[in-house]
């Protein structure tokens, strides 16, 4: 590829992923609210809130793909949610599509799924049951990208991170964890892979116990069950999203 546009390239994802997408685009330009710095020949740094499609337009023309990762990360009050998360999902898709960028990578979430039982090994075929108003929020991201695809030809790829840790940092992220080099793997892969037409899959590592389906393309090389014995059995979560899908943790967000 020519030129990829990295959204929200100073967070945790944009870190693991940046190297990779330097071996597969000669021009790769990275967008944050927050200062960044070049770390290598072909990169390009803008500091920029994506506020409006005009905005992102400046950025991303002659872009062959934009990866978008910037929005809020977890569970916050759900106008702040639809603001960073939806709004600017919106943004960068219209933007896409005014300026002719044919491929858009969407950072959706396991999250997005996690009232699901433990039990239950999710496909991305099967209907979301968020475990907050954060997995609210990437249910509208995914239709969006959803609409653009179908309505006006937009080539749309979901990816369902996972944990992404260094290495799992506790019994959930047994099944949901996510090695950087996997990670930079699937966003790769969903760069380059041909006849995307609308994608969703679950970028998560080969873990021995996960929830969910790997689909075609990328296949992860890494198992969380290497670290299995470093953390205390607890018997695992009732439900995927564990902690997250507590009432509690959404219940402080309602006030």
């Amino acid at each position: 590829m020519d030129t990829v546009v990295l959204t929200g390239a100073a967070g945790l994802v944009g870190a693991a992923v940046r190297g990779a997408l330097r071996e597969v685009a000669a021009r790769l330009v990275l967008v944050d609210r927050r200062p960044l710095t070049p770390q290598a020949p072909g990169e390009e740094v803008r500091q920029a809130d994506l506020d409006s499609p005009e905005t992102v337009i400046d950025i991303a023309r002659g872009a062959d793909a934009i990866v978008h990762l910037a929005g809020v990360p977890d569970e916050a009050p759900l106008p702040d949610l639809l603001e960073g998360n939806v709004l600017g999902t919106h943004h960068v898709l219209e933007a896409a599509r005014r300026s002719g960028v044919p491929r858009v990578v969407l950072a959706s979430s396991n999250r997005l799924t996690g009232c699901y039982p433990s039990s239950v090994t999710v496909s991305p075929e099967l209907p979301p049951r968020p475990d907050g108003l954060y997995g609210v929020s990437k249910v509208a991201v995914e239709a969006l990208g959803r609409l653009y695809a179908d309505k006006f030809g937009l080539e749309v790829v979901c990816l369902r991170i996972g944990s992404l840790e260094p290495e799992p940092a506790d019994e959930r992220q047994l099944s949901t964890w996510l090695s950087p080099r996997d990670c930079a793997g699937f966003f790769v892969d969903a760069l380059t892979r041909k006849d995307v037409g609308f994608r969703t899959l679950y970028a998560v590592s080969a873990n021995t116990r996960r929830f969910w389906e790997l689909s075609d393309g990328y296949q992860p090389q890494d198992d969380a069950e290497a670290y299995a014995g470093r953390l205390p059995d607890e018997g695992g979560p009732a439900l995927q999203g564990g902690a997250y899908a507590d009432p509690a943790y959404t219940l402080r967000h309602l006030a």
